[in-house]
């Protein structure tokens, strides 16, 4: 046993040597606790949207900054928490961690795996909420999103940093769009990202199955809220699929988000700011609703080559009721984004699938964001259509119409069925080019209605089998020349006349 003195020398030693650091930590404690939302007093150096920490590891988000207390939402699981318990601040913003290794995996919006997969080591860190680039870094809409889909295509055509909105009633195919979309990535280049906010666990499974069919998840990032999870992963989650896209497109890569879909996104900050103890405004949503989605969407933008050249295009999804597109949601999301796909019910119900009404459609970036080739043969489906729905409203009321009224309105016909498209069929711009320009210059007329996607198929096989150098200079050129024109129709005649005479051969 050491003498007395000698202890005493070691204690000074250990004292001398000992090196102080003042900790400073904010601490408030829980006035009040309730589904999911935390009224806090004490804290008075807190930052809006900065993360607490609650007992157990347990975190949450400063929301509402008052001047006698704090009110924020909580991450994850709250029932252990209760009144009196102590909350400290971290001094950080909320953010999540992103890098390549996200590709293929479904995640929360804090980034942590839903899929039974291991731990997603982090490159960089995002913030969920950033202000938007300003206009010195971007640059006009150029180069397309091909989304495989005809009809959206042809007449509203989406464009790399735009922002299109998808909008219907529930049922009408509005994340079949999306799906299709990414399904038509495969080799694009185009990095994508799904948002399910509120949706069923069920549905989110079926779409990763379905993706992963498709081989779709080599270059997908599902990112998921559904509607089992609290209100305040909800409205994280497009945050979240936003910062992940920002992360690629700051790289000089394209990212697609889908935002599926911001009803519900609405509904669940609705529920908070109503906890919050929040005024209330139009339909019960508190005042800063246009603000939120606004500075979401106008996050999706065409980095000029100074800032690398990426775009995020963002697809937004809104639900409406009995179509009521006027309804305070719709009209802000209509308001902030570059145009509207409208999908409607009794198109639906009419077995024109996908259900897109062309007339109330809209694409503000339009001709630009398409190849020359595809915007050189559809202008005159455009016109036919236009064309087609004044004289089909017309023809209702009359019996006997002239004869270029018949033929007009026959072509009608046949665009709208050459325009029925499955969800897992999505078209290359090639082959979009090929069926426009047949249905442009008449050959589809000879053709019964019915037998519209025989021929169709038929002739994109044939020439994918028999006339390849067709495919591959629209491709290399994205133009159709003289030279080009000579040689589809050359194709399109021979098979449009063996494909009638076949068929007529058949029925005798």
């Amino acid at each position: 046993m050491k003498a007395p003195t000698d202890i005493a020398t070691f204690l000074e030693k250990e004292i001398a040597g000992l090196k102080q650091r003042a900790t400073l930590t904010n601490v408030g404690e829980i006035q009040e606790i309730g589904d999911g939302v935390a009224v806090i007093d004490g804290l008075s150096e807190v930052a809006y949207g900065e993360i607490l920490e609650f007992p157990q590891k347990t975190y949450g988000l400063a929301l509402n900054l008052k001047s006698d207390n704090v009110g924020a939402i909580i991450l994850g699981d709250f029932t252990h928490i209760k009144a009196g318990d102590t909350v400290k601040s971290t001094g950080q913003i909320l953010n999540i961690g992103v890098s390549e290794k996200l590709l293929g995996r479904v995640v929360n919006p804090l980034g942590q795996p839903l899929d039974g997969g291991n731990e997603i080591k982090a490159d960089k860190r995002m913030a969920l909420d950033r202000i938007a680039p300003g206009i010195i870094k971007r640059e006009g809409v150029n180069q397309p999103v091909q989304t495989g889909i005809k009809a959206i295509d042809a007449m509203i055509p989406v464009g790399r940093g735009q922002r299109e909105l998808i909008i219907g009633d529930r049922g009408t195919g509005k994340s079949s769009i999306a799906l299709t979309t990414i399904l038509n990535q495969k080799g694009q280049n185009l990095i994508c990202i799904y948002v399910a906010i509120g949706q069923k666990e069920s549905f989110v499974a079926q779409l990763k199955s379905t993706l992963e069919k498709y081989g779709a998840m080599d270059y997908t990032i599902i990112v998921d809220a559904s509607a089992s999870t609290s209100p305040a992963l909800q409205y994280l989650a497009p945050l979240a699929g936003c910062a992940i896209g920002e992360y690629f497109a700051e790289k000089g890569q394209d990212a697609l988000v889908i935002y599926d879909d911001l009803t519900k996104h609405a509904w669940a900050y609705r529920e908070i700011s109503l906890l919050l103890r929040r005024p209330t405004g139009r339909e019960a949503y508190p005042g800063d609703i246009f603000y939120l989605h606004s500075a979401l969407l106008e996050r999706a933008c065409k980095y000029n080559q100074k800032n690398g050249g990426g775009s995020l295009t963002a697809l937004p999804i809104i639900e409406t009721q009995l179509g009521d597109v006027s309804a305070y949601i719709p009209t802000n999301v209509i308001s902030i984004t570059d145009g509207q796909i409208y999908l409607e019910t009794d198109l639906f119900n009419a077995g024109q699938k996908p259900a897109i009404n062309v007339g109330a459609s809209v694409s503000r970036v339009g001709s630009a964001a398409q190849i020359k080739a595809v915007r050189q043969v559809a202008g005159q489906l455009r016109l036919d259509l236009a064309q087609f729905r004044e004289l089909a409203a017309f023809a209702q009321f009359a019996s006997d119409l002239d004869e270029a009224t018949k033929r007009q309105i026959d072509r009608g016909k046949r665009v709208m069925e050459m325009l029925k498209q499955g969800w897992d069929n999505p078209l290359t711009a090639e082959q979009e080019t090929i069926a426009f320009w047949a249905v442009g210059h008449g050959y589809l007329d000879k053709v019964k209605v019915e037998d519209i996607k025989a021929y169709e198929k038929g002739l994109l096989d044939q020439v994918a089998s028999q006339h390849k150098t067709i495919y591959s200079q629209i491709i290399k050129d994205k133009k159709l020349d003289e030279k080009l024109e000579a040689k589809i129709k050359n194709v399109v005649e021979k098979y449009t006349n063996h494909f009638i005479s076949k068929y007529e051969a058949e029925e005798d």
